[in-house]
């Protein structure tokens, strides 16, 4: 009997890791986001699919002036927003993790960074994740 109770509790454990979605930002206090319109979008050279991209694109959409690439911005820009991906394999691969730093082009400080995390059973696209982390880092922001 003791076994039994001792497998629910695992099994229940188990499943409950299957479903953790958290979405959140951080901004120094007196942080004022309201004067950027141009971003860059840092690509980490060991990164390969495509994050980059869905982050300037999506900062296009919500109407900033976005590009991205390896080497830094051509011309100056109000911001350069970096990050970390990590991807995981269930069936196929999904972004199980977002990480975005808006960062000063000159001091390198971060200005705001935005976490996801969504394990498989509450997944989205990666498109959805990178929407739903840039609302929520410049959530609030007059554009």
């Amino acid at each position: 009997m003791h076994m039994k109770y001792v497998l629910a509790i695992a099994l229940m454990v188990f499943s409950l890791t299957g479903c953790i979605a958290n979405l959140e930002s951080r901004r120094p206090a007196g942080t004022d986001l309201s004067n950027l319109k141009t971003f860059y979008v840092q690509k980490p050279p060991e990164e390969g699919r495509g994050v980059e991209r869905m982050l300037a694109d999506r900062l296009t959409r919500m109407g900033y002036v976005a590009t991205y690439g390896i080497d830094g911005p051509a011309t100056p820009v109000d911001a350069i927003v970096t990050y970390k991906d990590d991807w995981w394999w269930d069936l196929s691969w999904y972004l199980l993790q977002l990480d975005i730093q808006i960062r000063d082009p000159q001091t390198k400080l971060i200005l705001a960074s935005g976490h996801s995390k969504r394990t498989s059973l509450v997944r989205k696209s990666s498109d959805e994740i990178v929407e739903d982390v840039l609302n929520e880092t410049l959530k609030g922001v007059r554009r």
